[in-house]
């Protein structure tokens, strides 16, 4: 029984050259899918969500700086702050949702006294109409007057200050929609440029006549960086190619090597010793 010859692109295959060659495509290869290990590993590593102790009550010194961004590490933590409730600079924020039902949140001007002294607005608590977040109000200060402007301690959840909204045409045009220390300092009465700190805090216990404000936990929400998946499926593209690229070489070397072979054969026909 007589042996298959193998075919042309195998015998190419074969040869020490590419040998070689296949060699060092795979090496190549490797560090290409190596790299795309990298991209992935990146990828998880980034999506790993860093768990915040929010409702661990943390002094508030030191948690924020007045006149300085609200630092992310500081969002939604559960604070326990001390200060002095300034008369007259409460104010009606309108359109609070608490469990989905719009209503007004009395915020407060409190001047912090156990930490970096600034001014600190602070939501005292929910009610579904205006009369009865400004009835609150009403009882609050008269309880702060009676005091003597002695300070008070509250523990709530610490929250960035939020973007200044304009109402409506047809809207009262005091009328405030959201949590905006720029826009709150503006009405706080005499008000000049005293420290103030970018967030707020909303109490976690109301005050008498209003409703506990619904400040959950912030949800810890883990994403993959899709950019270095990304990248990790394009090293393994190059990775593919590679190889791909000694497969199309070794088979353009045995057509250029038949090519050669038949110009050869055409010669020898063509020369007068290969005449009939």
């Amino acid at each position: 029984m007589s042996d298959h010859p193998r075919s042309p692109l195998l015998h190419m295959m074969l040869r020490p050259r590419w040998v070689a060659a296949l060699l060092l495509a795979l090496g190549i290869a490797a560090a290409f899918a190596l790299l795309g290990q990298w991209q992935l590993e990146r990828a998880v590593e980034q999506s790993i969500v860093v768990e915040r102790p929010t409702e661990e009550v943390r002094p508030f010194a030191g948690v924020a700086e007045p006149d300085e961004p609200t630092e992310q590490a500081a969002t939604a933590q559960t604070v326990e702050v001390t200060g002095t409730v300034v008369p007259g600079d409460t104010v009606i924020v309108e359109g609070r949702l608490n469990d989905g039902v719009a209503g007004f949140w009395p915020v407060a001007h409190l001047e912090v006294t156990d930490g970096t002294p600034g001014g600190l607005p602070v939501a005292l608590g929910w009610a579904a109409d205006e009369q009865t977040a400004r009835d609150a109000v009403e009882r609050f200060e008269a309880d702060i007057a009676n005091g003597s402007g002695e300070p008070i301690t509250l523990v709530g959840r610490f929250l960035p200050s939020e973007a200044p909204m304009e109402p409506d045409d047809d809207a009262d045009p005091f009328a405030m929609q959201t949590v905006a220390v720029a826009q709150l300092i503006n009405v706080w009465a005499d008000y000049d440029d005293r420290p103030v700190y970018f967030g707020y805090v909303t109490a976690g216990e109301p005050v008498a006549g209003l409703e506990a404000i619904v400040s959950p936990p912030p949800e810890q929400t883990a994403e993959l960086n899709w950019l270095n998946i990304f990248y990790a499926a394009e090293w393994a593209v190059f990775a593919g190619f590679a190889v791909y690229l000694w497969y199309r070489l070794v088979r353009d070397a045995v057509e250029r090597e038949r090519d050669e072979l038949a110009e050869a054969a055409a010669s020898v026909d063509r020369s007068p010793s290969g005449a009939a």
